[in-house]
């Protein structure tokens, strides 16, 4: 007959003591990540932002150039807007190529860039007549870009200023 110790020490298994050992140090790791965690979230956020941002200034700075050189123009591109575009979407639909007779359209977009700060695909617009810190926009062409989010970035500035 076996001892009595050596019958209780049979069982395989954890302790519940040792279950809970492990579970504190797996939650005190868990809760030094999180944080770790929202700030890494934020900086992609912040750098799709700032590349939406850039595609969007790129087409409006392209458009702008393709009307300087002639290159577009004509009863697509309205008189006195300074050459800029009248909305987001001209830059995705695209502007006919003068003397082309194929009837080519050039198109600066794909698509207008997702806002990852309100989730949406509506942007903050500012014309060439607007004041530099405008919040409204006058309708008559595209100049400038910005996100609606009143937020902070994680370096202080905030996110309508960009």
């Amino acid at each position: 007959m076996r001892p009595l110790r050596a019958r209780v020490r049979s069982g395989s298994g954890y302790s519940f003591v040792e279950l809970l050992v492990v579970t504190a140090i797996v939650l005190v790791l868990a809760s030094a990540v999180m944080p770790l965690t929202r700030v890494t979230m934020q900086r992609q956020r912040e750098a799709e932002l700032r590349r939406g941002l850039r595609e969007m200034r790129t087409a409006i700075d392209r458009y702008k150039d393709a009307v300087d050189f002639g290159v577009i123009g004509g009863f697509d591109v309205e008189a006195g807007n300074e050459g800029y575009p009248p909305s987001l979407e001209v830059l995705v639909e695209g502007v006919e190529v003068l003397n082309d007779a194929s009837g080519r359209r050039m198109r600066f977009l794909r698509r207008i860039p997702f806002d990852p700060m309100t989730q949406s695909r509506e942007w903050g617009l500012r014309s060439y007549e607007d004041d530099p810190d405008s919040r409204r926009w006058s309708g008559d062409n595209v100049y400038d870009v910005y996100t609606r989010s009143r937020a902070t970035a994680l370096d202080g500035t905030a996110y309508d200023e960009w």
